[in-house]
């Protein structure tokens, strides 16, 4: 039987290859025409001080175990940032063990209810595959009524990609989309044998010519802050900035909130979009507890294993 080939990470090593040239990696320059735009195998063996054999077969995906020194080694070569040099460990070190089924992913009361208590600002909660989990008011306002759509058209990549209304939202859409690619390669990355990633890439990859394309690329991205702008249909122009905060319980599930400097024109509309979009939420705490008890012992407890 002819040995497995890791073909995730023989991609991302020739897109990581591919876009550094010569001359960015310190090497003199080199006569002749070429055929590859960026580094030469042989050049990347070079300058990570390895064979080229021993360095072709890591790229082809057929070497199991490569040493945490030779994939520093390659990480320093090619340049990559700390994410890429993570991606890169995670992709050479794929699990042995058979892949399990993923478990349903929740929201927990406690943080529904911070959601719904925050009235201002947008908040979202985004799970695997940028699922979106939770929404409050003002999210929904910004974006879309994700409690009227379908539970699988629930998802950030989907209606970037594939909601007219969503995608006109964004003005500069390429480079929303672009990061939302390159955040779906990231996590695919942690969940290589999810079948429903499987799923949403291969429904945009045939849809969409752009993700398509940027899904080739093989970039990695993960959102923690910035600023992002939109131009809503309502009330304008915003520039909001986002903090993203990864949930403790569960490495999948991301709170993203999103402000509006004050006394900025985006801060006013903000707030007039807050106020078409409905009356301020009441908690209803009954509803909170009846919730919580619902919850499994351990999870109550504060033990809660990730879904």
């Amino acid at each position: 039987m002819g040995q497995e080939v890791n073909a995730e990470l023989r991609e991302f090593l020739r897109s990581r290859r591919a876009r550094i040239t010569p001359g960015e990696a310190g090497l003199p320059p080199h006569s002749g025409p070429r055929r590859v735009p960026g580094l030469r195998r042989e050049e990347v063996a070079q300058l990570a001080g390895v064979s080229v054999d021993y360095y072709i077969r890591v790229e082809r995906g057929r070497h199991p175990h490569v040493s945490d020194a030779v994939l520093d080694a390659l990480a320093r070569a090619l340049r990559l940032n700390d994410l890429e040099r993570a991606h890169l460990f995670r992709l050479a070190r794929p699990s042995r063990a058979l892949p399990r089924p993923l478990s349903p992913q929740r929201v927990r009361p406690g943080l529904r209810l911070l959601v719904d208590t925050l009235t201002d600002v947008p908040v979202l909660v985004l799970g695997r595959r940028l699922d979106v989990l939770a929404g409050n008011r003002l999210a929904r306002a910004l974006y879309t009524d994700f409690d009227a759509l379908p539970v699988r058209h629930r998802n950030m990549a989907r209606l970037i990609f594939l909601d007219e209304q969503v995608r006109a939202l964004f003005a500069d859409w390429e480079d929303g989309a672009r990061g939302v690619v390159a955040s779906l390669h990231l996590y695919a990355g942690r969940h290589p044998h999810d079948p429903a990633l499987a799923e949403l890439v291969g429904e945009l990859s045939a849809q969409d010519p752009d993700f398509r394309r940027w899904w080739a690329d093989h970039d990695v991205f993960q959102r923690t802050h910035g600023i992002k702008r939109y131009h809503h249909c309502l009330v304008g122009d915003l520039v909001l900035g986002y903090e993203s905060f990864t949930a403790t319980d569960d490495p999948d599930q991301t709170l993203g909130i999103y402000t509006a400097e004050p006394g900025s024109p985006s801060a006013d509309r903000l707030a007039l979009l807050a106020g078409w979009s409905g009356p301020p939420y009441q908690p209803d705490h009954s509803r909170v507890a009846r919730a919580a008890e619902a919850e499994p012992p351990n999870y109550r407890a504060g033990r809660g294993s990730s879904s």
